[in-house]
């Protein structure tokens, strides 16, 4: 099995048990491959597709730059300033994870911990607003490679910009910097498209993941936004956000993607999109004949690397051509540039659709 980097590491549980499970389920369906020849389940999937709210059903909103985690591959993850350069750069939507503090407060960081990332250490949920916001987000990140401890001090370029030891490059400030809260992210981006996804302590700590949904959705019913998908690797926190928050988009969690792959049972009430690995264990999962079997079912199908499969300029074009609605990409310059440059169409932008004739 592929090891994944623990700092490209995408979802609420860890990678390799994602991919046990993904292996097992094929293992017991044997419909690893022929899965995405299964016939369709038995909903027309319209429901879903339309559950996104005002705009356009979620499989019409293509093509979708999702700049994962802001694109940690050129800006450090999840904060202020990888959000703000995506958007800028032409991003259509912004990627993120979700951790509570020890005061309750959503904060946006993949990891449980804030030691791979920044200068301190220790558990978010140990610690305060106050405390996780005054660290330097930014502190391990190279370019190019996300966030690496441990290398000379000049491999670093944008450490201590949040503290006020560097200038902060032109345009942004120096809380740009700095791990913020998600109330922050949604009062900037008024207007942006947000993917958030629910973690947890630990896989095993099933009740910090229950206990992030419940303050994601009565943050987000404060909104009353709609164009916002919640997902979670863990089925249950997002079970538990939907009946606390029903109006709001999702994707399914692991054991019901799983299960869709496996078998074409309909994933969880308010599903718009599936988001699914490039592929896992080495076979391919994001295929042009499972995309337009979701495509059939009502279901947009945005694509995430995470380690799964090499990410590049190849990978982009195959996705695009392959149908998928949308890239988290790792990479989001790369991405609009071959999007530019293909000149695809994207929401209210005209332009080329290769996948016009299937989903038409």
């Amino acid at each position: 099995m592929p090891r994944f980097p623990a700092a490209a590491r995408n979802r609420g549980l860890s990678c390799s048990l994602v991919i046990r499970s993904w292996a097992r389920a094929a293992a017991l369906t044997g419909l690893l491959v022929t899965a995405v020849v299964v016939p369709g389940s038995t909903g027309t999937g319209t429901a879903a597709a339309e559950s996104g709210g005002g705009g356009d059903p979620w499989p019409q909103r293509r093509f979708l730059n999702m700049a994962h985690a802001g694109g940690e591959n050129e800006a450090p993850a999840n904060t202020m300033y990888a959000f703000k350069r995506a958007v800028r750069l032409g991003a259509d939507m912004i990627e993120l994870d979700v951790q509570s503090t020890a005061d309750d407060r959503l904060v946006v960081i993949h990891n449980s911990s804030v030691d791979a990332t920044t200068n301190g250490t220790g558990l978010v949920k140990d610690m305060t607003f106050r405390q996780v916001h005054a660290l330097d987000a930014a502190y391990n990140f190279v370019p190019g490679r996300s966030a690496v401890p441990g290398l000379p001090p000049e491999s670093y370029p944008l450490r201590g910009v949040r503290t006020r030891d560097r200038r902060p490059p032109h345009g942004y400030r120096a809380g740009d910097f700095a791990i913020p809260s998600l109330r922050e992210v949604l009062r900037t981006f008024r207007h942006v498209p947000i993917n958030i996804e629910i973690k947890g302590t630990s896989d095993a700590d099933v009740e910090s993941f229950l206990h992030n949904a419940r303050l994601l959705a009565r943050l987000l019913n404060q909104t009353r936004r709609t164009d916002i998908i919640v997902t979670s690797f863990n089925d249950r926190a997002l079970a538990t956000f939907h009946a606390q928050a029903p109006h709001i988009p999702l994707a399914p969690g692991m054991n019901e993607l799983i299960a869709y792959f496996s078998t074409g049972a309909r994933p969880i009430d308010g599903t718009v999109a599936l988001q699914i690995p490039v592929a896992f264990n080495g076979v391919p999962v994001a295929t042009k004949e499972f995309i337009a079997r979701a495509h059939a079912d009502g279901f947009a199908v945005h694509v995430w690397f995470s380690g799964s499969a090499p990410e590049n300029e190849a990978a982009y074009n195959a996705l695009i051509d392959a149908c998928a609605d949308g890239v988290m990409a790792a990479w989001p310059a790369l991405l609009e540039r071959i999007l530019d440059d293909r000149h695809i169409a994207r929401p209210g932008t005209p332009g080329t659709d290769p996948c016009a004739a299937q989903l038409s």
